[in-house]
């Protein structure tokens, strides 16, 4: 089979505008954009950009909700050789000045959710030489339809290569600042191909599949997962954002038969009442990950959905997906091999390997080294951060704990790391620590992520109160909310006289955690 379409992202565009010209590549609430369309769309948009001035290389940034139009413009900043940078609309507005400001975005696409902010942020970025409206009623910023469709629909003289960097997410770091990991168009078409070429029957996509965009395009499950029916000639549905109620709509109204969630996604659309009465036959496959899942939710969701079930594990640095629990993994049993994440995918090497760095055999518990195609070029403007994350032989470090089984199945033990993944966001605690730290009643904080049945973890601050102060839970909270996205912000605090350190001042997270972790095998949920 030839694979020469997937060697760039407008390869794919290009290749199946001219196979399925009038079959829908995305719609988005009653607009259907055909590959036809999407081709010319695309083509436009490219040309708007380097009427604006946006040179290969350059990023734009998106701060909205999710979009079809979204889609447009990352295929045509790909055309142009620009690199697309979003940020969540989710997120406060420090942690939005300080993504857009890192990624020297030029040029900024806004949706109107998020269009008060970008207002009352537009004077502290002065790189950014223009803003389009994503919905119409801007004033003074052209409509996103109008501005592309002011320039001819026909191909840039850039020819993007594989390893161009197309896509940058921003992933928190331990720094408590988000790092943007960069992702080239080999990085997000290589899973596609490899799939096929195996013939992984669960990853394998036809002509009349249709998936359900419902993650947020800031994510790697929202950007990356909308990209994979482009890459197949398939239907992407555009959720403007995840809501249970909708996603039943989705299923009754559109014929889905691919659908990634996470897990607290996944569980919010089983507490609907109608989710038992939902025809879900033409689902052939549930994606899940970006957060471990109870087993008695995955049993719940087996029996209701009825389809095949893949779990996921991976991270914006590796470009999502790298290890799979395929759905003949999965059964109601209590089996050891339920608890696993799963075998690595093809073209993917994993190991396990000491605190020193040397290879460790099947069962003993280490870091995860992960090798392959899908891992990112690099984090932006932080060579150092990225040396420290991938080595000289390519292999990349993810910060989890785990360990081999005889058979090659990953098992994730703990994290290396100290980020906590609640709902299927990462939250490191450092960034919430810096945030609460300058309230006038707090002295010192330590945060750390504990069992919660909703979210899998719920981030909890141990504060050590300024002498002399009677701390207020409500105060600091509200403190915290300013300045962090709401999932960042503690859902609970406690109040202590010290916290926990070693000699050299070290905070001792691990003291902390243990009382609300005892009797979990693993120090995730």
């Amino acid at each position: 089979m030839d694979f020469s379409h997937l060697s760039t992202l407008p390869h794919a565009v290009r290749h199946f505008a001219r196979r399925r010209p009038d079959a829908v590549a995305y719609a988005f609430e009653g607009r259907l954009t055909t590959y036809a369309e999407f081709e010319r769309h695309t083509d436009s948009v490219a040309q708007a950009l380097a009427a604006a001035g946006v040179v290969p290389g350059e990023r734009i940034g998106y701060v909205g909700k999710n979009s079809d139009h979204y889609f447009e413009l990352l295929l045509g900043a790909a055309k142009a050789g620009a690199v697309m940078a979003p940020a969540s609309w989710r997120l406060a507005p420090p942690e939005v000045e300080y993504i857009v400001g890192h990624a020297d975005a030029v040029l900024l696409f806004v949706g109107p959710e998020s269009a008060p902010m970008m207002r009352q942020l537009l004077p502290s970025l002065p790189l950014v030489r223009g803003v389009i409206a994503m919905e119409g009623g801007e004033p003074g910023w052209p409509a996103y339809p109008d501005w592309r469709d002011a320039h001819a629909p026909v191909p840039v003289a850039h020819r993007p290569a594989a390893h161009d960097v197309v896509l940058q997410l921003y992933t928190s770091g331990t720094t408590g600042r988000p790092k943007g990991a960069m992702l080239t168009h080999r990085n997000l078409t290589y899973g596609t191909e490899a799939s096929e070429r195996a013939g992984l029957a669960w990853s394998c996509w036809t002509d009349d599949d249709v998936s359900l965009v419902a993650m947020p395009v800031a994510h790697i499950g929202g950007s990356g997962w909308g990209l994979r029916n482009l890459l197949a000639g398939a239907r992407g549905v555009v959720a403007r954002e995840f809501d249970p109620a909708a996603v039943l709509d989705f299923f009754e109204r559109e014929r889905i038969s691919k659908l990634f969630l996470v897990p607290a996604a996944m569980q919010f659309v089983l507490r609907d009442p109608r989710a038992r009465s939902v025809d879900y036959t033409r689902l052939k496959t549930l994606l899940y990950g970006a957060a471990p899942i109870p087993a008695a939710l995955l049993r719940e969701g087996i029996a209701v959905f009825g389809c095949g079930f893949a779990q996921q594990y991976g991270m914006t640095e590796t470009t999502g997906t790298v290890v799979a629990l395929p759905p003949e993994d999965h059964t109601t049993d209590d089996v050891p091999r339920m608890r696993a994440a799963g075998k690595p995918l093809p073209g993917v090497e994993v190991a396990v390997v000491d605190w020193e760095g040397r290879r460790l055999p099947p069962g003993e518990v280490g870091e995860l080294m992960i090798r392959s195609p899908q891992n990112m070029a690099g984090y932006w403007k932080q060579p150092d951060e990225t040396a420290r994350t991938i080595d000289a032989d390519g292999w990349l470090r993810t910060g989890d704990a785990g360990y081999l089984d005889a058979d090659g199945y990953v098992y994730i033990h703990d994290r290396v790391k100290d980020m906590i993944i609640s709902g299927g966001e990462n939250v490191y605690p450092a960034e919430v620590e810096s945030a609460i730290y300058g309230h006038p009643q707090v002295a010192d904080v330590a945060v750390i992520g504990v069992p919660d049945e909703k979210w899998g973890e719920a981030v909890k601050a141990i504060v050590v109160p300024r002498a002399g102060v009677a701390p207020e839970r409500d105060s600091i909270v509200a403190w915290a909310r300013e300045r962090l996205a709401g999932f960042k912000v503690p859902k609970s605090i406690e109040f202590v006289d010290a916290l926990p350190r070693n000699p050299s001042g070290k905070l001792l997270r691990r003291k902390l955690r243990e009382p609300y972790w005892e009797g979990y095998s693993r120090r995730v949920n």
